[in-house]
Protein backbone atom coordinates (compact mmCIF):
# COMPACT_ATOMS: atom_id res chain seq x y z
CA UNK A 1 0.00 0.00 0.00
CA UNK A 2 3.10 2.08 0.89
CA UNK A 3 4.74 1.75 -2.51
CA UNK A 4 1.75 2.27 -4.28
CA UNK A 5 -0.55 4.89 -2.75
CA UNK A 6 0.31 7.45 -5.19
CA UNK A 7 -1.10 5.24 -8.13
CA UNK A 8 -4.18 4.04 -5.91
CA UNK A 9 -4.95 7.61 -5.18
CA UNK A 10 -4.61 8.66 -8.96
CA UNK A 11 -7.19 5.63 -9.30
CA UNK A 12 -9.25 6.45 -7.16
CA UNK A 13 -9.20 10.11 -8.62
CA UNK A 14 -10.64 8.47 -11.83
CA UNK A 15 -13.30 6.93 -10.29
CA UNK A 16 -14.07 9.98 -8.31
CA UNK A 17 -14.58 12.06 -12.03
CA UNK A 18 -16.52 9.58 -13.13
CA UNK A 19 -18.74 9.97 -9.95
CA UNK A 20 -18.62 13.41 -11.06
CA UNK A 21 -20.17 12.71 -14.19
CA UNK A 22 -23.19 11.08 -12.72
CA UNK A 23 -23.75 14.30 -10.41
CA UNK A 24 -24.12 16.20 -13.49
CA UNK A 25 -26.82 14.30 -15.13
CA UNK A 26 -28.31 14.31 -11.29
CA UNK A 27 -27.78 18.29 -10.97
CA UNK A 28 -29.88 18.42 -15.00
CA UNK A 29 -32.49 16.90 -14.01
CA UNK A 30 -33.25 17.60 -10.43
CA UNK A 31 -31.92 20.80 -9.67
CA UNK A 32 -33.90 21.28 -6.45
CA UNK A 33 -31.86 18.76 -4.51
CA UNK A 34 -29.86 21.27 -4.15
CA UNK A 35 -31.46 22.19 -0.56
CA UNK A 36 -29.11 19.90 0.54
CA UNK A 37 -25.99 22.16 0.39
CA UNK A 38 -25.88 24.15 3.18
CA UNK A 39 -25.63 21.01 5.03
CA UNK A 40 -22.76 19.47 3.28
CA UNK A 41 -21.01 23.17 3.62
CA UNK A 42 -21.60 23.76 7.06
CA UNK A 43 -19.87 20.00 7.05
CA UNK A 44 -16.75 21.42 5.00
CA UNK A 45 -16.95 24.73 6.95
CA UNK A 46 -16.54 22.74 10.50
CA UNK A 47 -14.14 19.99 9.25
CA UNK A 48 -11.81 22.14 7.46
CA UNK A 49 -11.26 24.40 10.84
CA UNK A 50 -10.81 21.25 13.18
CA UNK A 51 -8.17 19.51 10.34
CA UNK A 52 -5.10 21.61 11.11
CA UNK A 53 -5.85 20.96 15.24
CA UNK A 54 -6.31 17.52 14.50
CA UNK A 55 -3.08 17.14 12.30
CA UNK A 56 -1.00 18.71 15.02
CA UNK A 57 -2.97 17.39 18.20
CA UNK A 58 0.24 15.83 20.47
CA UNK A 59 -2.31 13.52 22.27
CA UNK A 60 -2.90 11.78 18.88
CA UNK A 61 0.23 10.76 17.77
CA UNK A 62 1.92 11.01 14.27
CA UNK A 63 -0.47 7.64 12.93
CA UNK A 64 -3.67 8.65 14.42
CA UNK A 65 -3.21 12.41 13.19
CA UNK A 66 -2.33 11.14 9.59
CA UNK A 67 -5.95 9.18 9.87
CA UNK A 68 -7.85 11.84 11.10
CA UNK A 69 -6.47 14.16 8.23
CA UNK A 70 -7.68 11.48 5.92
CA UNK A 71 -10.27 10.82 6.95
CA UNK A 72 -11.49 14.79 6.65
CA UNK A 73 -9.87 15.16 3.81
CA UNK A 74 -12.09 12.44 2.15
CA UNK A 75 -15.35 13.08 2.83
CA UNK A 76 -14.52 16.86 2.10
CA UNK A 77 -13.09 15.94 -1.68
CA UNK A 78 -16.44 13.99 -2.00
CA UNK A 79 -18.75 16.80 -1.23
CA UNK A 80 -16.76 19.23 -2.97
CA UNK A 81 -17.68 17.09 -5.83
CA UNK A 82 -20.80 16.32 -5.57
CA UNK A 83 -21.59 20.23 -4.93
CA UNK A 84 -19.65 21.49 -7.97
CA UNK A 85 -20.36 19.11 -10.65
CA UNK A 86 -24.12 19.04 -9.23
CA UNK A 87 -24.51 22.84 -10.06
CA UNK A 88 -21.91 22.73 -13.00
CA UNK A 89 -24.76 22.10 -15.90
CA UNK A 90 -27.47 24.76 -13.73
CA UNK A 91 -24.81 27.38 -14.68
CA UNK A 92 -24.09 25.82 -18.01
CA UNK A 93 -27.74 26.03 -19.26
CA UNK A 94 -27.61 29.59 -18.47
CA UNK A 95 -24.52 30.54 -19.75
CA UNK A 96 -23.85 32.57 -23.51
CA UNK A 97 -21.59 30.89 -25.46
CA UNK A 98 -18.73 33.20 -26.09
CA UNK A 99 -19.74 36.08 -24.05
CA UNK A 100 -17.42 36.63 -20.16
CA UNK A 101 -19.66 34.27 -18.54
CA UNK A 102 -18.43 31.85 -20.13
CA UNK A 103 -15.09 32.22 -18.17
CA UNK A 104 -17.20 31.63 -14.82
CA UNK A 105 -18.42 28.19 -15.42
CA UNK A 106 -15.23 27.23 -16.85
CA UNK A 107 -13.79 28.35 -13.17
CA UNK A 108 -16.18 25.89 -11.85
CA UNK A 109 -15.38 23.00 -14.60
CA UNK A 110 -11.85 23.07 -13.62
CA UNK A 111 -12.72 23.49 -9.64
CA UNK A 112 -15.03 20.61 -9.39
CA UNK A 113 -12.25 18.42 -11.62
CA UNK A 114 -9.67 19.52 -9.02
CA UNK A 115 -11.61 18.37 -6.53
CA UNK A 116 -11.31 14.92 -7.98
CA UNK A 117 -7.77 14.55 -7.46
CA UNK A 118 -6.82 13.31 -4.84
CA UNK A 119 -3.01 13.95 -4.65
CA UNK A 120 -3.29 17.56 -5.59
CA UNK A 121 -6.08 18.23 -2.94
CA UNK A 122 -4.56 16.06 0.04
CA UNK A 123 -1.14 17.25 -0.68
CA UNK A 124 -1.39 20.94 -1.59
CA UNK A 125 -5.14 22.37 -1.36
CA UNK A 126 -6.19 21.03 1.99
CA UNK A 127 -3.17 21.48 4.07
CA UNK A 128 -2.06 25.44 2.87
CA UNK A 129 -4.88 27.88 3.91
CA UNK A 130 -3.72 30.19 0.68
CA UNK A 131 -5.62 27.91 -1.56
CA UNK A 132 -7.65 26.00 1.25
CA UNK A 133 -9.58 29.37 2.11
CA UNK A 134 -10.12 30.77 -1.77
CA UNK A 135 -11.65 27.21 -2.63
CA UNK A 136 -13.93 27.08 0.05
CA UNK A 137 -15.10 30.62 -0.63
CA UNK A 138 -15.50 30.01 -4.17
CA UNK A 139 -16.85 26.69 -4.44
CA UNK A 140 -19.65 28.57 -1.14
CA UNK A 141 -20.67 31.22 -3.89
CA UNK A 142 -21.17 29.32 -6.27
CA UNK A 143 -23.25 26.97 -4.54
CA UNK A 144 -25.31 29.69 -2.85
CA UNK A 145 -25.33 31.54 -5.87
CA UNK A 146 -27.65 29.48 -7.58
CA UNK A 147 -29.74 27.35 -4.84
CA UNK A 148 -31.04 30.82 -3.59
CA UNK A 149 -32.65 31.41 -6.29
CA UNK A 150 -33.47 27.66 -7.34
CA UNK A 151 -34.80 26.51 -4.18
CA UNK A 152 -35.96 29.80 -2.00
CA UNK A 153 -36.78 32.35 -5.11
CA UNK A 154 -34.05 35.22 -3.94
CA UNK A 155 -33.35 37.32 -7.25
CA UNK A 156 -30.20 36.84 -8.78
CA UNK A 157 -29.21 40.56 -7.37
CA UNK A 158 -30.13 39.61 -4.03
CA UNK A 159 -28.62 36.09 -4.44
CA UNK A 160 -25.20 37.51 -5.76
CA UNK A 161 -24.47 39.45 -2.55
CA UNK A 162 -25.65 37.38 -0.55
CA UNK A 163 -23.63 34.43 -1.75
CA UNK A 164 -21.03 37.34 -2.09
CA UNK A 165 -21.27 37.95 2.36
CA UNK A 166 -21.42 34.47 2.88
CA UNK A 167 -18.16 33.70 1.21
CA UNK A 168 -16.47 36.41 2.83
CA UNK A 169 -17.38 34.94 5.86
CA UNK A 170 -15.84 31.71 4.58
CA UNK A 171 -12.49 33.05 3.39
CA UNK A 172 -12.13 35.17 6.47
CA UNK A 173 -12.49 31.64 9.04
CA UNK A 174 -10.48 29.81 7.26
CA UNK A 175 -7.48 32.30 6.36
CA UNK A 176 -6.89 32.79 10.23
CA UNK A 177 -6.96 30.54 13.13
CA UNK A 178 -9.68 30.37 15.45
CA UNK A 179 -7.38 32.36 17.95
CA UNK A 180 -7.31 34.71 15.83
CA UNK A 181 -10.79 35.99 15.76
CA UNK A 182 -11.40 38.13 18.57
CA UNK A 183 -7.98 39.80 17.45
CA UNK A 184 -7.49 42.90 15.72
CA UNK A 185 -5.48 40.58 12.33
CA UNK A 186 -9.53 39.65 12.18
CA UNK A 187 -10.96 43.25 11.21
CA UNK A 188 -8.14 43.88 9.29
CA UNK A 189 -8.43 40.73 7.29
CA UNK A 190 -12.10 41.02 7.33
CA UNK A 191 -11.77 44.80 5.95
CA UNK A 192 -9.28 43.75 2.67
CA UNK A 193 -11.24 40.71 1.96
CA UNK A 194 -14.63 43.00 2.26
CA UNK A 195 -13.38 44.90 0.16
CA UNK A 196 -11.69 42.35 -2.70
CA UNK A 197 -15.49 40.66 -2.51
CA UNK A 198 -17.58 43.73 -3.01
CA UNK A 199 -15.41 44.79 -6.18
CA UNK A 200 -15.79 41.30 -7.84
CA UNK A 201 -19.65 40.99 -6.72
CA UNK A 202 -20.67 44.23 -7.77
CA UNK A 203 -18.45 44.72 -11.18
CA UNK A 204 -17.85 41.21 -11.67
CA UNK A 205 -21.58 40.35 -12.09
CA UNK A 206 -21.82 40.10 -15.58
CA UNK A 207 -19.36 37.05 -15.32
CA UNK A 208 -21.69 35.17 -13.31
CA UNK A 209 -24.54 33.13 -15.37
CA UNK A 210 -27.86 34.42 -13.61
CA UNK A 211 -29.09 30.76 -13.14
CA UNK A 212 -31.38 28.98 -13.35
CA UNK A 213 -32.70 31.74 -15.67
CA UNK A 214 -32.15 31.11 -19.20
CA UNK A 215 -33.39 31.89 -22.66
CA UNK A 216 -35.63 29.08 -24.42
CA UNK A 217 -36.98 30.76 -27.46
CA UNK A 218 -36.34 33.95 -29.15
CA UNK A 219 -37.71 35.15 -32.67
CA UNK A 220 -37.62 38.56 -34.54
CA UNK A 221 -40.03 39.98 -37.43
CA UNK A 222 -41.48 43.14 -38.67
CA UNK A 223 -44.59 42.59 -36.68
CA UNK A 224 -46.41 41.75 -33.28
CA UNK A 225 -49.98 40.35 -32.48
CA UNK A 226 -50.85 41.60 -29.38
CA UNK A 227 -53.79 39.26 -29.20
CA UNK A 228 -51.92 35.77 -29.84
CA UNK A 229 -48.49 37.09 -28.64
CA UNK A 230 -46.47 35.52 -31.16
CA UNK A 231 -44.15 37.65 -33.70
CA UNK A 232 -45.65 38.53 -36.92
CA UNK A 233 -42.77 37.67 -40.39
CA UNK A 234 -40.16 36.28 -38.71
CA UNK A 235 -36.84 37.05 -40.01
CA UNK A 236 -33.89 35.00 -39.96
CA UNK A 237 -31.53 37.80 -41.31
CA UNK A 238 -32.16 41.66 -41.94
CA UNK A 239 -31.78 43.83 -45.22
CA UNK A 240 -29.15 46.41 -45.59
CA UNK A 241 -29.81 50.30 -46.01
CA UNK A 242 -32.35 50.91 -44.64
CA UNK A 243 -33.58 52.08 -40.99
CA UNK A 244 -37.13 49.98 -40.23
CA UNK A 245 -38.83 49.16 -37.23
CA UNK A 246 -38.62 45.50 -35.14
CA UNK A 247 -40.09 43.58 -32.97
CA UNK A 248 -38.40 40.67 -30.50
CA UNK A 249 -39.92 38.14 -28.34
CA UNK A 250 -37.61 35.98 -25.82
CA UNK A 251 -39.07 32.72 -23.86
CA UNK A 252 -36.93 33.30 -20.30
CA UNK A 253 -37.28 30.14 -18.41
CA UNK A 254 -37.72 30.81 -14.41
CA UNK A 255 -39.31 28.16 -12.07
CA UNK A 256 -42.08 28.55 -9.92
CA UNK A 257 -42.09 31.26 -7.62
CA UNK A 258 -39.00 33.34 -8.85
CA UNK A 259 -39.58 36.67 -9.73
CA UNK A 260 -36.73 38.93 -11.14
CA UNK A 261 -36.50 42.29 -13.45
CA UNK A 262 -35.24 41.69 -16.88
CA UNK A 263 -34.59 44.11 -19.89
CA UNK A 264 -33.80 43.98 -23.86
CA UNK A 265 -30.38 45.77 -25.25
CA UNK A 266 -30.84 46.47 -28.56
CA UNK A 267 -27.12 46.93 -30.74
CA UNK A 268 -26.35 47.14 -34.23
CA UNK A 269 -22.83 46.94 -35.15
CA UNK A 270 -21.62 47.22 -32.11
CA UNK A 271 -23.58 50.30 -31.51
CA UNK A 272 -26.36 50.90 -28.71
CA UNK A 273 -29.47 52.40 -29.56
CA UNK A 274 -32.18 51.15 -27.52
CA UNK A 275 -32.67 50.06 -23.87
CA UNK A 276 -36.09 48.96 -22.52
CA UNK A 277 -37.78 49.58 -18.98
CA UNK A 278 -37.17 46.84 -16.44
CA UNK A 279 -39.84 44.03 -16.62
CA UNK A 280 -40.89 41.82 -13.81
CA UNK A 281 -40.56 37.95 -14.55
CA UNK A 282 -42.75 35.56 -12.70
CA UNK A 283 -41.54 32.09 -12.77
CA UNK A 284 -43.41 29.03 -13.22
CA UNK A 285 -44.72 29.09 -16.78
CA UNK A 286 -44.74 26.25 -18.94
CA UNK A 287 -43.31 27.72 -22.46
CA UNK A 288 -41.11 30.30 -20.11
CA UNK A 289 -41.77 34.29 -19.28
CA UNK A 290 -42.57 36.11 -22.88
CA UNK A 291 -40.84 38.87 -22.62
CA UNK A 292 -41.27 41.36 -26.22
CA UNK A 293 -40.30 44.56 -27.06
CA UNK A 294 -40.24 46.77 -30.79
CA UNK A 295 -37.38 49.66 -31.56
CA UNK A 296 -36.61 51.05 -34.88
CA UNK A 297 -33.15 50.10 -36.08
CA UNK A 298 -30.94 52.27 -37.40
CA UNK A 299 -29.93 51.37 -41.01
CA UNK A 300 -27.15 48.86 -41.79
CA UNK A 301 -24.44 47.61 -43.97
CA UNK A 302 -24.25 44.38 -44.85
CA UNK A 303 -22.08 42.09 -42.49
CA UNK A 304 -23.05 43.88 -39.38
CA UNK A 305 -25.09 42.08 -36.94
CA UNK A 306 -28.24 42.81 -34.97
CA UNK A 307 -27.68 41.77 -31.57
CA UNK A 308 -30.74 41.97 -28.67
CA UNK A 309 -29.16 41.14 -25.22
CA UNK A 310 -31.51 40.13 -22.52
CA UNK A 311 -30.24 40.77 -19.10
CA UNK A 312 -31.45 40.96 -15.44
CA UNK A 313 -31.78 43.96 -13.69
CA UNK A 314 -28.09 42.36 -11.78
CA UNK A 315 -26.59 43.00 -15.61
CA UNK A 316 -25.95 39.52 -16.21
CA UNK A 317 -26.59 38.17 -19.62
CA UNK A 318 -29.32 35.71 -19.85
CA UNK A 319 -29.32 35.06 -23.73
CA UNK A 320 -28.41 36.81 -27.10
CA UNK A 321 -30.38 37.36 -30.25
CA UNK A 322 -28.25 37.85 -33.10
CA UNK A 323 -29.50 38.72 -36.90
CA UNK A 324 -27.31 39.41 -39.81
CA UNK A 325 -27.71 42.13 -42.28
CA UNK A 326 -27.29 40.76 -45.40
Amino acid sequence: MARYETLLWWLHSAWALAFGVGAMWLGSRHPRLLRLAFAQIAFIWLTSLVAPWLARHPRLGVRWQRAATLVVNYFNKNFYQQLLFFVLPVYAASTTVGSPNTLFVGLVAVSAVLSTFDVVYDRHVARRRMFRAPFFAFALFACVNVTLPLVWQVSNARALRLAGALALVGFVTLWLPPRDWYRGAMWRAVAVAALVVAFFVELGRPLVPPAPLRLTRSEVGAGFDPRGRRIVEPMAALGAGRARRLHVQTNIYAPLGLRDRVRHRWRVGGREFYRSPYYLVEGGRQDGFRLWTHATVPAAGPGERLRIDVETEAGQLIGRVDRTVM
